[in-house]
């Protein structure tokens, strides 16, 4: 396909390096030091130019582009070199959208001017960060099906009854329909089969219905009541900050909010009821314990300096806090906080990238199976992909036991109306199944391609 992206920096040339190895890419930036950096680095297209101008669009191609995808530093700009480009007959357009004030207008904006998806990065981060929440023992939660399905990535413990635990005997202990779908341990990232045993240390992908779910925590965990988030601090009031404050707030949990910006402080408290806004600096000690930010059953580290976040993170781990989560956007600190065993990264630059892929590769085939959903996670080591049987194929109505997967590869879980099946031996595909799958491989974008 024919993909132009406006904006070169993180995001954008994220997105360039994993589009260009399966499409025709080409870049638009004012910044000429930055398209010859993505030019060097990425088999793309360059172009110094206004995404605003016409003659830089008619340039980029924008009348035979399939997906034009605007992820400039300026709302305003990505919204209306959107609808510059609709018109000049690009087939589907993707904005990065991050002012609050945009969030009513979504739908008009999608329905009435056609713009094909908005994507709001710091509403999409506090979404991630509120799911974990809801669950303090897991490390990350994303959702598949349209909800119905999730898929949980948590550390075994010390003294876990998942500790040197064979995956054969783990729906009879547990009494739980569940499925182990990977396993970190250490650096090595296994897809494992029956025999495989568990150990204390390993981090384990698992999916389950939402219900089950929620009946596995409780399994492993004793406390699993007394472990539930009801108070959160949150160090940096940005756009961030404002979302999951309001999400905590609808589930119950006392918020407070420590901001710097005394301006940032009278707009937040402005806007957010029922939730605690205090002016000073998240990273002074005497704030610290002032405010007795180490009580709270979670610290949310947000500011806009990774180093910051994490040595934050650190010390409320280091006192106590039971679940700590860090914002963390550069890829070289996300690894070297999984180093210091900070569990809950978030990081709004991948979250972005990896909806944008979602819609990228959902487009890629116009029929067959598509791609509903796909994450990718273990700092891009491991892909999860939601793909819908839109047809009849020679794998359909056949026994799982029976077809060959190729190797690094795992069948989750298949979703069919109201039922969810966590596959076994003896299941089937069937059409307008939605089917989860789980591998260590890159670049699928049909069903049948997981298939020898």
């Amino acid at each position: 396909m024919d993909i132009i992206i406006v904006g070169g920096g993180k995001v954008g040339g994220a997105l360039a390096e994993v589009l260009c190895s399966e499409h025709n890419v080409t870049v638009i930036d004012p910044n000429e030091t930055r398209i010859n950096s993505i030019i060097n680095d990425f088999d793309v297209k360059g172009i110094v130019g206004n995404c605003l101008q016409t003659a830089v669009l008619e340039e980029a191609g924008v009348g035979k582009c399939k997906i034009f995808i605007a992820v400039t530093d300026s709302d305003e700009v990505n919204i209306l070199s959107s609808l510059i480009a609709k018109k000049m007959k690009a087939r589907h357009c993707i904005a990065r959208v991050r002012n609050p004030e945009f969030d009513k207008q979504l739908v008009f904006m999608r329905e009435e001017l056609g713009i094909s998806m908005m994507v709001n990065p710091d509403y999409n981060s506090a979404n991630e960060i509120a799911k974990v929440l809801r669950y303090p023992e897991a490390i990350n939660i994303e959702s598949f099906a349209k909800g119905r399905v999730d898929l949980a990535e948590i550390r075994i413990t010390s003294g876990s009854i998942l500790d040197h635990l064979a995956l054969t005997q783990l729906s009879r202990r547990l009494r739980l329909d569940v499925l182990i779908c990977a396993v970190q341990r250490g650096d090595e990232l296994i897809i494992p089969n029956g025999s495989f045993v568990l150990r204390a240390g390993d981090k384990i992908h698992m999916t389950a219905s939402h219900s089950n779910m929620v009946k596995f925590f409780k399994s492993i965990s004793s406390a699993y009541r007394e472990k539930r988030v009801k108070s959160a601090v949150l160090i940096g009031g940005g756009r961030v900050g404002y979302h999951l404050a309001q999400q905590l707030r609808e589930m119950g949990v006392k918020v407070k909010i420590i901001e710097i910006n005394e301006k940032r402080c009278y707009e937040l408290s402005q806007r957010l009821s029922k939730v605690n806004v205090i002016c000073g600096d998240g990273t002074n000690h005497d704030v610290i314990r002032e405010e007795r930010v180490y009580d709270a059953d979670a610290v949310v580290s947000l500011t806009g300096i990774d180093e910051e976040n994490i040595l934050m993170s650190l010390l409320a781990k280091n006192n106590g806090v039971e679940k700590v989560v860090t914002k963390v956007n550069r890829m070289n600190l996300m690894q070297l906080s999984e180093t210091l065993n900070l569990d809950s990264i978030i990081s709004p630059k991948s979250i972005t990238v990896n909806q944008i892929l979602q819609y990228v590769r959902a487009k890629q085939n116009s029929t067959g199976n598509n791609i509903a959903t796909l994450y990718r996670l273990v700092n891009d080591r491991l892909e999860a992909i939601e793909f819908v049987v839109r047809e009849r194929k020679d794998y359909v109505g056949i026994p799982l036991k029976k077809l060959k997967l190729r190797s690094g590869i795992l069948i989750a879980s298949i979703a069919r109306g109201n039922e969810l099946i966590i596959p076994k031996g003896d299941d089937c595909l069937m059409v307008n199944d939605s089917v989860v799958v789980v591998t260590t491989n890159r670049g699928f974008d049909d069903l049948k391609e997981i298939f020898d």
